[in-house]
Order: C-alpha cells, then structure tokens, then sequence
C-alpha cells in the first residue's frame, strides 16, 4: 500500500528534492501548509534550512509546532530534516540570541566547536544497536552535511516505562547528534534527500514505519 506523505511548507526548506527523494522511494508526497493535509498524512516530513529563530517563525506561522504537537500525541509519524531536526529541541542559540523551540526534547542547539564551519560534505556517522533508519547500511556509509549548529549533548533521561530513543553521532571538531529515533518522531542533521543512495535506503526504512 502507497504511503501518503506531506512535506510541510513553512517557508523553509529544501521541498522539490525532498519530494523527489521521497517520490523516489515510493511514497505518494504532497507539498503543503494544509493543517488537515498534514494531520491526516501517514506521515509528515518537517524539513528546514537557515536560521533556527526564521525556520521557527516561519513554522508557527503555519502552526507546524501544533501540527507535529497533535501528530506525536496520536502516535503519528513525523521525520524532521537539517534544521527541521533541530527545531524539534526545546532551544537555539545563534549570535547570543535564543529562541524557543519546538520542546519535543530537552537541549540546546548551539554552534559546533570546529576550526571549519559550516560543516558541509559527507560524513561517517554511528549509529547505534537496533537502529531502524540505519538498517542495511554498512558503518562507513556518508551522508551529506550542510550546518554549522547542532545539538551536541543529548539531555533526555527515558523514564520507567519508556523505550530510550536510539541516538546516531557524528563529528565534526566536537560529536554533535546526527539523528535520533524516538518512537513516531524521528530526525536526522544530514540531508537523506541529498545523500545518494544511502539516503534513498533510510528514506525507505523510514517510510516502513508508517
């Protein structure tokens, strides 16, 4: 059965290779600020490029916050992409200025440590045990990077009761997270749209999940 996916349009993101990428893989992908297109999708992508304050102001505008709010409290499926993973954390600090994220995790997006900034090309990632995005592909495989924030200490402590989200690493002067799997919502800083074949397999993976 055809999975139906929407990319939320908030102004921000690489849209037309993210529904190709998806289109790719087989899912049926729609481009749309449509609250009930994004409520009723079996899945719905969160992508974002730039600022985190712009890529925030632009999502409330479109209420997205809520959007992915209603979806996770069903169960729903969501995959957020580059900035559209970062805004999934409760906030961002650019030039001294912080904003207010999503909150769906605790921490901070801050400016990565590192003599070359942005972090941009392929990279190696660890993925850990029982990895789902990751299933089938071997451990040197690389995705594409384009940031020069990230989230580089993981805060949230599962209770009893509740599965530890899967957390993937990569580095880039300091380890910094480069995807997380936690139950419906799902994330990854690198672009799997713009990563090759590997990215195809992780979008597939994902897609098997809806």
């Amino acid at each position: 059965m055809v999975k139906k996916v929407v990319i939320l349009d908030y102004g921000s993101g690489n849209l037309r290779s993210a529904e190709r990428a998806l289109a790719r893989v087989g899912a049926d992908v729609t481009v749309t600020s449509d609250e009930n297109a994004a409520m009723n999708a079996d899945g719905l992508v969160v992508p974002g490029v730039g600022a985190f304050a712009a890529c925030m102001a632009g999502l409330r505008a479109v209420h997205g916050d809520r959007i992915i709010q209603r979806r996770l409290a069903g169960g729903r499926p969501v995959l957020g992409i580059c900035v559209g993973m970062q805004i999934l954390f409760e906030r961002g600090v650019e030039h001294g200025i912080e904003t207010a994220g999503c909150g769906e995790w605790p921490g901070v997006v801050e400016r990565l440590d590192a003599p070359v900034l942005p972090h941009m090309g392929w990279n190696t990632v660890q993925a850990p045990e029982g990895s789902v995005l990751f299933a089938g592909l071997d451990p040197d495989t690389r995705f594409y990077f384009v940031h020069s924030y990230g989230v580089r200490k993981w805060e949230l402590q599962a209770g009893p009761g509740f599965a530890e989200p899967l957390v993937t690493w990569a580095e880039h002067g300091v380890p910094f997270v480069a995807a997380v799997e936690n139950g419906a919502l799902m994330a990854t800083q690198f672009h799997p749209e713009k990563s090759g074949d590997a990215g195809a397999v992780l979008l597939r993976n994902w897609l098997g999940t809806l």
